[in-house]
This record gives C-alpha cells, structure tokens and sequence, in this order.
C-alpha cells in the first residue's frame, strides 16, 4: 500500500483549494463565507488597550503586536503557541479587569467545546514564556473559580 492515497483521502484533498491544502483546513470550510474560516474568530483581536487604538502593547520587558500576532522581550521573538497568545492578547485587552474563565474560553476556542484544563495549561506556559513570578515580576493572576487578571502595567503605543 506504499505510495497510494486511499479514496476518502483523494476526495477530501480534491475538494480543498491547493492554499488549504497547504495550510490544513477541513475540505468544509468554505473560502466565500468568511465566518466559516476556522480561526476567525481567534484572531480577531482587536488592537485597542482602554479605548486606545495601539499598533504595540509595552508591559515590563515585553512589548506584543497584536496585529502580527508576536510578542518581543529585549527585540527577540519570544516562542509562544497561538492559544497561548490568544490568551494573553484577550489578557492586555483588558488589562486590569477580570476576565472569567468562560469568556476566556469562548475567545480562544470558539465554538468549540473544551475541557477547562486547557484554558490552565495554556495559562502556565504563557506564565513560564513570561517568567511570570520569577525575579518580582507579575503579570497574571488567578481569582480561583472566577477567571485571569492581567496585573502589569501597560502601555500602549501607535508605533511599531
């Protein structure tokens, strides 16, 4: 069977466009209704911070574009998931407020049913990403039961 694609596999590859193929959309995803586009949602962040419009977000050491989804510390790209950077986007959004859980949960995976478990272990890489409670420095905290808070200050500037 070395070498040969089953039927159900030559049909779902048939059916997708060769920029889905590449990047691994399900053959259902339809390319004419934007909201069918499995991370629509995810990466809808908006770019304000208190009303603000800001093209990047300085908090300690750490400066994040939103818009090009990356977060520097020292001008370094620091290596982080695509959850985890939701997280902490939805985190500095409303720096300073609680967000809950669910509302967490419903950004980061829309539509989409996970376990909360998830929402924790990306929480704590995003922590050990930051050296969140290492050296003094605070960013995120926990309100147990009730959700996240980004703790730092934030800066928001119109400047890349």
């Amino acid at each position: 069977m070395s070498g040969s694609i089953s039927p159900a596999r030559q049909c779902s590859t048939l059916e997708k466009g060769p920029w889905q193929q590449a990047v691994g959309y399900p053959a259902a995803f339809d390319v004419d209704n934007p909201s069918d586009h499995p991370l629509e949602n995810r990466h809808a962040a908006t770019e304000r911070v208190h009303g603000s419009t800001a093209r990047a977000i300085s908090f300690g050491p750490f400066r994040l574009m939103p818009a090009q989804r990356l977060l520097l510390h020292a001008g370094k790209a620091v290596p982080l998931g695509s959850r985890a950077l939701d997280i902490l986007i939805a985190l500095v959004e409303r720096s300073g407020e609680l967000l809950g859980k669910d509302e967490l949960m419903a950004r980061v995976w829309p539509n989409t049913f996970v376990e909360p478990a998830n929402l924790t272990v990306h929480v704590a890489a995003l922590r050990r990403a930051l050296g969140d409670g290492r050296d003094g420095n605070r960013f995120i905290v926990n309100i147990p039961g009730r959700g996240y808070q980004f703790v730092a200050a934030v800066t928001a500037t119109g400047d890349l």
